[in-house]
């Protein structure tokens, strides 16, 4: 575990389950569907049980009208039978190495999340390593971008806890090393 101080905001980063996470806010890694899937995605379906579906199906109806929730954008909805009060949902990117954009697609995600969780007066979010599953996003790509912007946020917030819930101990160490190199 590797924890930081920004701003006398903390940030962390773990390995472990992102549903038992004791925070007010955990990210899902989403498809632009919000009716779960694999991954990320389908273990806080799983874990915050049908509710969480349903309440997604009302999103998509009434805030979506009825259209798949883009890349970059964030809804939030209530955190169901997880250990989180909400839970916040974003559709990553997937990988194409030719396209420029796609960083700052990665980048809205995180920013627009935590935007969210402001809103909602949480102090506390933990997010997953969004895109770097069945996307495709390298690591270390991945980790720059998800960093960047976090830093940059509790920089200029009072925010609170932000924790990185990565899945394995490479995952751990790609996002190590990049944390490092960011603030030395």
């Amino acid at each position: 575990m590797m924890k930081i101080d920004i701003n006398g905001n903390i940030l962390e980063l773990v390995v472990g389950d992102i549903t038992t996470l004791q925070t007010d806010v955990i990210v899902n890694a989403a498809n632009g569907s919000l009716l779960g899937g694999g991954g990320v995605d389908g273990a806080i379906h799983r874990a915050a049980g049908k509710e969480l579906l349903e309440e997604c199906k009302q999103i998509r109806e009434k805030q979506l009208d009825g259209n798949y929730l883009p890349a970059g954008e964030a809804v939030i909805t209530s955190g169901q039978n997880l250990p989180a009060s909400y839970v916040v949902h974003t559709v990553g990117p997937v990988w194409n190495e030719h396209d420029d954009g796609q960083d700052d697609v990665l980048s809205n995600c995180y920013q627009n999340a935590l935007e969210l969780a402001v809103t909602h007066d949480a102090s506390s979010i933990a997010f997953p390593s969004i895109s770097t599953g069945v996307y495709h996003y390298p690591v270390k790509l991945a980790a720059e971008t998800a960093l960047q912007t976090m830093i940059a946020f509790l920089q200029n917030h009072q925010f609170g806890q932000v924790v990185m819930v990565l899945f394995s101990e490479q995952d751990y160490a790609a996002y190590e090393k990049v944390l490092h190199d960011l603030v030395g």
